[in-house]
């Protein structure tokens, strides 16, 4: 896959990178070889990723296991390892914090994330919790040339991982209905909470004071904005978007 696939998500924008120079190439290859020389013994997937060029570098052998494929087979990958082992919908909060970190001078700026990763047999989805730094920058420019990634699966039996699962996706419901709940009015929003706390019509005209006509009227309205036909979507609503 090319840099110009826009279905692929870049580690950095495009007009960041640039060929490697030979001091570059010497000095990724050393940091490369100083990582890869203890990586098998930490507990971790350990990655290396080229901004340079938009690809992993270097992974652990555990994580090559864990993903039943090989080094030279991920680089071909390019960027579009990212889209083949990754959520999509996680790309959305790790990017800007990972472009935020590359722009931070702060040597031991670290990114931290729960991601999924689709590692298992049936090419679902596991949890990782996942920290990134910037290994390697150029010297003369301050451009980060290598990232470096200590990634560990969360065991899926305990509680944390089933709380986790649930805020994520709260918020990449919040992320992509933020328009549709947009168009609600103040007035609107009042209705909904009441709607979605199993208020009738009558009871949320007496509470907010207006007709029960009105009511109806704001809670056809409410489904029409939102798109949704059923209690459990409007709570969906209502739960992202901190009502109840």
């Amino acid at each position: 896959m090319s840099h110009s696939d826009a279905s692929a998500p870049l580690l950095v924008p495009a007009t960041e990178q640039h060929p490697a120079t030979a001091r570059q190439r010497a000095r990724i290859a050393a940091a490369v070889a100083e990582i890869a020389a203890t990586a098998d013994l930490h507990p971790g997937v350990i990655i290396i990723a080229n901004l340079l060029i938009d690809r992993v570098e270097y992974m652990s052998q555990r994580g090559l296991l864990e993903l039943r494929t090989t080094l030279p087979e991920l680089q071909a990958l390019g960027p579009g390892y990212w889209e083949t082992y990754f959520n999509p919908t996680d790309s959305a909060d790790l990017l800007p914090k990972v472009y935020a970190m590359i722009q931070n001078p702060d040597p031991w700026a670290v990114v931290s994330i729960f991601q999924q990763v689709r590692i298992a047999e049936d090419r679902g989805y596991v949890w990782h919790l996942s920290a990134t730094r910037v290994l390697l920058r150029d010297e003369d420019t301050g451009q980060p040339l290598l990232l470096v990634t200590s990634s560990v699966p969360v065991d899926p039996l305990h509680h944390v991982t089933h709380k986790v699962s649930r805020l994520l996706e709260e918020n990449n419901f919040l992320r992509l209905n933020a328009p549709r709940f947009a168009t609600l009015t103040g007035r609107e929003r009042e209705v909904l909470r009441l709607l979605v706390l199993g208020h009738s019509a009558p009871e949320i005209a007496k509470a907010l004071f207006i007709a029960q006509q009105t009511a109806e009227t704001h809670r056809r309205n409410i489904r029409q904005k939102l798109g949704a036909d059923s209690l459990f979507e409007l709570s969906q609503y209502a739960r992202a978007f901190d009502l109840i």
